[in-house]
């Protein structure tokens, strides 16, 4: 039940980050908006844990999921405009 959780509050902060942050380099799909969301809130722990916000068995909420799914699009869209990793919006499968 705890991984079926994470998955929900990592979709939800990835639906959330990709409106607070639209482009047309976002991630699409539902696995790379919930990876996108899951990944965020691992960023936001570790950052909170290193500040001292969260304690060593705490993790972060929604909110910092949110906010650390933004940082992870922040560097996605730096990524994809220097030309490090490939646009998702630019391939055609037809």
């Amino acid at each position: 039940m705890h991984i079926l959780w994470i998955v929900i509050i990592g979709f939800v902060a990835g639906i959330i980050a990709r409106i607070l942050a639209p482009g047309p380099n976002n991630p699409a799909g539902f696995i790379l908006t919930t990876l996108l969301g899951i990944a965020g809130a691992f960023v936001a722990t570790w950052i909170g844990q290193a500040v001292g916000w969260y304690g060593a068995n705490q993790g972060a909420g929604l909110l910092g999921a949110v906010v650390g799914a933004l940082i992870v699009l922040f560097v996605w869209h730096r990524l994809v405009s220097r030309g490090m990793i490939s646009d998702p919006g630019s391939r055609r499968w037809l």
